[in-house]
This record gives structure tokens, sequence and C-alpha cells, in this order.
């Protein structure tokens, strides 16, 4: 069975040749914050790389019920159309769902004879293409919504432990390129922003050529920042000093160094305050940077679908992080040891697919706003 611990990136894992692949798949997971034409542009150094034939991404949505939709990129998979009559037979789904960015592979689960007895095997065998090997991970995007992540070989070849290697060093680019394409779309339509969503006083978003050129800003957004940040907060630029740190930083970050740092968020007596930093698709000109502002009260409610996901110690600690207190505040709150507060927040952050407590935060705060 597959390791249970995530696997971070090591170069010393791949020759020269497969890390000159594996930059291709991060380029091009960044090409487009289209989800269609990300996952093309993605689909052909992504099969070299995972030593596939072909490939299909699943988004689901776990909350308050599953429901499912097939993207995939390339020649048809005839079987994924009739998913929804098949989905009690997929043995993948089960495994890949209960350990999150662990790539879990047909030859782990089942012997030779029993995948063959499948239904999925025996479908593929009638519709083409025979689908001889299936490696899947599941990577989250957001709170109820996850992303399958499946590969596929058309000849009896089964995936080796290197190619399950090169997609665990790869399931934290895939969960934050599908979280920015969803992002995106739900901020964008026919690619243009959504100026209603934007006139809302507590949201605004700035267009920056990095280092300091300005592209573009909401209407709101003076207001919003002249409201967080006093004149010598900022910059010459116009940019506050700590926004324009962050920024200067990503920029010179390589793909893999960026992954957990595109959140900033202030707590303030008025409430939090956070940017979500989003390096836009790359264009004639330089490369641009959105920055997502945005402010909630302290006093946020947890969604309805997340408590549902909790038990009810989780929920006393999730609701101890709302408010912003330490693991220690929370201990003593509950009478109970600091350890095993610690374990509750790993346990509700995972059953949640989320990353931190900024990123929960910011997760809880976006579920509950009126869009």
């Amino acid at each position: 069975m597959p390791d249970k611990e995530r696997r971070m990136f090591n170069p010393m894992d791949f020759n020269s040749r497969e890390l000159l692949v594996r930059e291709r798949v991060t380029m091009a997971l960044g090409s487009s914050l289209s989800l269609p034409e990300m996952l093309e542009a993605t689909r052909a150094p992504l099969l070299e790389f995972v030593q596939a034939d072909a490939m299909a991404l699943c988004l689901m949505h776990v909350a308050p019920t599953l429901d499912f939709r097939w993207h995939v990129p390339g020649p048809p998979i005839p079987i994924l159309r009739e998913y929804a009559g098949i989905v009690d037979h997929d043995f993948l789904r089960a495994p890949i769902l209960a350990q999150p960015e662990v790539p879990i592979c047909d030859t782990q689960l089942l012997s030779r004879e029993e995948y063959e007895r499948t239904h999925i095997y025996q479908r593929s065998l009638e519709l083409e293409p025979r689908l001889e090997h299936i490696l899947a991970v599941l990577v989250p995007i957001r709170s109820g919504l996850v992303g399958a992540v499946a590969f596929y070989r058309h000849e009896r070849s089964p995936f080796s432990s290197q190619s399950i290697t090169a997609l665990s060093s790869l399931t934290r680019h895939l969960s934050n390129t599908l979280g920015n394409c969803h992002a995106y779309r739900d901020l964008t339509a026919r690619t243009q922003l959504l100026q209603e969503l934007y006139q809302r006083k507590d949201s605004a978003f700035l267009v920056l050529e990095p280092p300091t050129h300005e592209v573009f800003r909401s209407s709101h957004a003076t207001a919003l920042l002249e409201r967080w940040f006093t004149p010598s907060d900022v910059h010459a630029s116009g940019l506050p000093h700590v926004l324009k740190e962050r920024l200067d930083a990503l920029v010179r970050m390589d793909a893999d160094s960026r992954l957990g740092k595109t959140l900033w968020i202030s707590n303030h007596e008025e409430g939090y305050r956070t940017c979500r930093f989003v390096e836009l698709p790359a264009g004639d000109g330089p490369r641009q940077w959105a920055l997502l502002l945005t402010e909630f009260p302290h006093s946020i409610p947890l969604p309805l679908h997340m408590q549902h996901a909790l038990t009810s110690r989780e929920l006393d600690i999730a609701r101890g992080v709302l408010r912003n207190w330490s693991n220690g505040q929370i201990a003593d709150d509950l009478e109970i040891s600091g350890q095993t507060v610690k374990t509750h927040v790993r346990n509700l952050f995972r059953k949640l697919g989320v990353d931190d407590r900024a990123d929960f935060l910011y997760q809880v705060a976006h579920l509950n706003r009126p869009v």
C-alpha cells in the first residue's frame, strides 16, 4: 500500500531529463486560468512525466451531496461518459478519498486477476480504449470541492514506483492550480472581471506588473487600502510595503517555493484582512499578478456542510480557531492538552481540505459571503 505521508518534491528523485519535463508541467499549470485550456496545455508534458497514455480530471463536490463532472483533455474516454452508472464499481474512489494527495494505482489494491474481473475493466474492453492500468490521486481544491486526477495505460504495463513518485511531486501544484482556476472562474465571466461582485465595499482587487507598475484597480480598492494602512505603510508605488514585499518575494520564487505562501492575512480589531496573490496567465507582455483584497468580521459561522464533516470535539476546536485563539487558549478553554488540540486541528484541516489556519479562515469566510 502507498505511504500515507505526503511526499514532497525532492530533485534527487529524478534525472536531468525528468526534471526538465517536470518544469514543463509546472509552467503549463500556470499557463491559463481557464480549466480546459490549462488541462490541454498540461496534458502532453504531464503524460510524459507520469508515463501514461491518457488522463482525466473529475471535479467532485463532496458536500452536501456527492456529485461529479469529468474533464478529459485529448481523445475522449467513452467509459467516463457513463461514469454515473458505474461509480459504485469504482474501486479507486474510496481509497483516494481516504488518502488525499496520495497517488494510488490498481496494482496496489488488486491482483491482476481481480482487476480483470472489475466492471470498469470489462466495460473498457467493450468501449475502448482499454484501461489496462489506472493511477489516481485526490487533490483538495477548496472546502467541499476536490479533484480526482486519473491516468491510464492502454497496454499491459503496470505503473512504476517512479510514476507514483512523479505524481506525488506535483499534487500540491495540481491543488493550487485547480484552486486558482476556480477562484478565477468565480471572478470572471467570459474573461471579464465580474464588476458586480466587487461593488461590495469589503472587497477589491489590483492587477500589477511587478515590480511596481499598476495596471488596474477595482472600485473601492483605494478606500479599502486607506482604511487598512497609514500613509507611512505605503511604498512610493502606491502598494503597501507588506504586500509589495510579499509580491516581490513570490516573483523571485520558483513554482515549488510559492506553494502555501500566496495568502496574506492580518487579524485587526475590526476583523480579518486578507490578500490572495494570483499569478495571471502569461500574455504578450510582462507577467501580471492579481491581488484579491477582502475583509471579514471576526464572528464567522462555520458553514453547515463543514459542521457535518466534523466530530463534536473537532467542532469545538474549529470554533476556537475561528476566534483566532492559539492552541494553548483552546486547550485551556476545553480543559484538554495542547497536544490533543494540535492533533484535532490537524485532523479537521485534513477533513476539510485546507492547508493551515489562514486557509481555513479564508475558506470559511469565502463560503459565508453572499455573492
